[in-house]
């Protein structure tokens, strides 16, 4: 007897004790649907779901935004997250704005954070650093030109 009817349930991990679960909207926009949500293991291949939408979310997740375990896309959050334009995560790597505890991109913000640009954080590689022992004066400017007034940190003073 199932518990929560109209719920698949499959082997390996998943939610709760191995649910498995998948909606899809029915508006699709090129082909993918707005919104996709998914978890679990499909019960048929014994596979990983992988969410693919315009909005996708599950453990695997690919769309213009993309929140999961592992998010790949043009705006993304998880804990693997590979973002174009901004990549937020444990693991945040993108060609834009990164921020994570490991951070790589254009801008990279985190603990440990590498940027082609801008790089802000305990231990930051880039051409202009904000870290604990460095300040450069082209990240300070470009941080009051997009943030307004800033508060410098005190090895900034």
């Amino acid at each position: 007897m199932n518990a929560f009817p109209g719920r698949r349930y499959g082997y390996g991990y998943g939610y709760g004790f191995g649910a498995s679960y998948e909606y899809k909207s029915p508006l699709t926009i090129g082909g993918l649907p707005v919104l996709h949500v998914c978890g679990g293991v499909d019960p048929q291949t014994l596979r990983p779901r992988m969410a693919k939408g315009v909005i996708a979310i599950g453990n695997i997740a690919v769309g213009i935004v993309a929140i999961g375990g592992v998010a790949c896309g043009l705006f993304t959050v998880g804990g693997a997250s590979l973002g174009l334009l901004a990549a937020v995560g444990g693991a945040a790597l993108g060609l834009g704005v990164s921020v994570g505890g490991f951070a790589v991109g254009s801008i990279a913000i985190g603990g440990a954070a590498i940027g082609v640009l801008y790089a802000v954080g305990g231990v930051a590689i880039a051409p202009a650093v904000l870290d604990g022992s460095r300040c450069d004066a082209a990240l300070l400017e470009a941080a009051r030109r997009w943030l307004g007034r800033v508060s410098l940190p005190p090895n900034c003073r």
